[in-house]
Formats: C-alpha cells, structure tokens, sequence
C-alpha cells in the first residue's frame, strides 16, 4: 500500500457500530451464537474506517431488544447497528417490532431489498420481516437494521448478488448504508470496493 493511500485511511474518522445478536438459545448458552462474529468479521474487511465494536447478545423479548438498541445508540452513540435473528413468522420473533418501537422513522427500502435478495436463494424470503429505520435523538442519529440468523445469508444480504466474473447483478443493502449514515450526520465511511462498493452522488464523494 502506498504512503498516500495509507495516509488516506489513517483520517478516516471512526465510526461506532453495534452489533446485536437476538436468540433465546444462544443467550442461553445452549450453542455458541454465530451472528455476531460473522457481522464482526465481514465488517472488517469492509469498512475502512476505524471500527469501535459494542455487542449484545439477548433473549427474544421486546423489552430487552428495544432496551439494548435504545442504550446502542443514546448511550453508546453508535453511528449503525445491525441485528441478526428474531425476524421470521414465529411468536417468539419480536426484532421488527422492537425496532420500530424505538425508531423515529422506518427506512423500508431495506427491508424490500434485503427480500429481493434472499428470494434468489429460497423461496421463503418472503417470510421473512426485517426492516431499516432509524432512530434520532436531540443530537445524534443511528441506522438500525435487521439481518438474518445465518452467516451466509448476513453476507449476502449485505454484498448482494455476482456472476462469476465477481460482477454486481444485485446491490447489496450495505451500498447505500454509507450515504445514508452521511445524511443523519454521521461519520463518512469508506468501503473496499473488492466486497462492496459504496454508492454516492458525485456531489456527496468527498476528494481523496
């Protein structure tokens, strides 16, 4: 790496991220949770910025998913925080509710995409109910979004779909979170464009 490109990504600013994994199961001990380490892993190689991690790991209930993203994002200030689990059709899947209870806005391209992208793989994407919204508060603002139970599925729902030349035939959802997280005043994120490459309009792409 050459001493300008490194020097670029030294002055990234960093960006606070939280990391929620949501299963009765795994909280309990009764299997090593999965979802956290694949987001964990998959984002490093992704973000460029500097990352600042805050995990939870929790039963499916509303009070403690809408507990753990409130103090994400009021306390903890993270700028993104993602979900994994607890979106199906069963009683004990409660994360869309959580969410929109403590969002001041729905974001539902996310959702809609997310489900284009599984429905590629297995017809029962259409089951499934995660969503993007945000949360704003006197002066700070957060993306919180619901990914999927399973680490192969984390990964394409964030990278999309490519043909075998490794071209993108379906965006991804993580190519619009960056603008996004422009829009709400949060840190500007820079992405490697080998996984993901980050859409801006040319006005918003600040000069390297």
């Amino acid at each position: 790496m050459s001493d300008t490109k490194t020097d670029q990504l030294l002055s990234l600013e960093s960006v606070k991220i939280g990391l929620i994994s949501i299963s009765d199961r795994a909280s309990l001990g009764v299997y090593q949770d999965e979802g956290i380490p694949a987001l964990k892993t998959w984002l490093e190689i992704t973000v460029q910025n500097p990352i600042i991690f805050e995990t939870r790991l929790i039963a499916d209930e509303r009070t403690l998913i809408e507990t753990a993203l409130k103090e994400l994002i009021d306390i903890q200030r993270c700028d993104l925080v993602l979900t994994t689990g607890g979106t199906g059709p069963s009683r004990r899947d409660v994360t869309p509710e959580s969410t929109l209870a403590v969002a001041t806005r729905e974001m539902p391209g996310f959702g809609e995409q997310m489900r284009q992208i599984s429905l590629n793989f297995v017809p029962t994407a259409i089951l499934s109910r995660q969503v993007g919204a945000l949360r704003e508060i006197e002066n700070h603002a957060a993306l919180m979004i619901n990914l999927p139970g399973q680490p192969k599925a984390i990964t394409e729902t964030l990278e999309g779909l490519k043909d075998k030349d490794g071209k993108s035939k379906v965006s991804g959802i993580f190519a619009a979170v960056p603008y996004c997280i422009d829009l709400i005043g949060g840190p500007y994120i820079e992405t490697n464009p080998e996984i993901v490459k980050a859409f801006r309009p040319k006005s918003a792409i600040r000069a390297r």
